[in-house]
């Protein structure tokens, strides 16, 4: 059944572009994402034109040379699991040419049509926001790449590691209609999503519920290594299979550069349960970037 879910992306190679997600694929309007390896010094040249653009450092190193400015990662992490990614953001119209640094780099980035300008931004590891959330078997650990407030115009960020066992983005939520208070504040966005999964074993997976309240769309399909979920709307929580830590990298892309959105309402009593934190967490940190090499 998993396999014949829209939802659920396989990586098409293991060498090169081997994700390639973007609204014409996905049927939707804003969020588009590839996954790349490159070989040492191999180049790859690039410009963003009316999009603004956010590269993810999964393994490895690179550096940049492009218009708005030049950078280099000095302590790249040798895989998802192994330290705090490095971050950059490249705002619309920017030519840039980033070239492999280590024998295999691995890189995620996503984009969107964006209506201002922003500066560049390269962040790392030990400037990366690290919250962790939840709480018992719900407990994870973000890594805010690029958090709301982030100074952009709407594309949003985030590393989530699961411990084995656990629970995440649950309680369910969703971000599939827009709503403001009485103020003009965002309750909820229209916001496109992408999970990209890793893991630490082969035989390692996640489950992730896509569900509306309607039921008209309620799919489960089984994650694996550089697997994809697209959602599109919905509430969509993720368990870690026991055993295996889990791994995803989330893009968001819609009306708002935000994260609020909607609980199930038969999860709402969730958040007030919870008596303790995960104390496997964290997972990774921003010091690992520096002994892991």
């Amino acid at each position: 059944m998993e396999d014949r879910s829209h939802l659920l992306i396989r990586p098409r190679s293991n060498r090169g572009v081997y994700h390639h997600i973007t609204p014409r694929t996905a049927k939707w309007n804003y969020l588009s994402f590839e996954a790349r390896k490159m070989d040492m010094d191999e180049v790859w040249e690039h410009d963003t034109e009316n999009n603004e653009m956010v590269i993810v450092l999964l393994s490895g190193d690179f550096k940049v040379a492009s218009d708005k400015g030049n950078w280099e990662t000095k302590n790249g992490r040798k895989g998802v699991f192994d330290g705090v990614a490095h971050t950059l953001y490249l705002p619309r119209n920017s030519k840039f040419t980033l070239t492999a640094l280590s024998g295999t780099l691995d890189i995620a980035y996503g984009w969107c049509a964006a209506d201002e300008d922003f500066p560049a931004k390269f962040v790392t590891p030990e400037e990366t926001p690290v919250v962790i959330f939840g709480g018992d078997n719900a407990t994870r650990q973000f890594n805010d790449l690029v958090p709301p407030g982030f100074g952009c115009n709407k594309i949003v960020c985030r590393e989530v590691y699961t411990p084995s066992g656990n629970w995440s983005s649950y309680p369910a939520h969703k971000h599939d209609e827009r709503r403001l208070d009485g103020e003009g504040n965002v309750l909820e966005p229209i916001q496109e999503e992408t999970y990209f999964y890793k893991f630490q074993k082969p035989g390692a997976y996640a489950i992730q519920q896509v569900y509306t309240a309607d039921r008209s769309l309620d799919e489960i399909v089984r994650a694996k290594h550089n697997d994809v979920v697209i959602i599109p709307k919905g509430f969509h929580p993720v368990v870690a299979a026991h055993g295996f830590h889990c791994y995803y990298l989330n893009f968001l892309a819609g009306t708002d550069q935000c994260l609020a959105n909607t609980t199930d309402p038969d999860h709402e009593w969730i958040y007030g349960s919870w008596s303790s934190k995960d104390n496997r967490l964290p997972l990774v940190t921003a010091e690992m970037n520096k002994t892991n090499r």
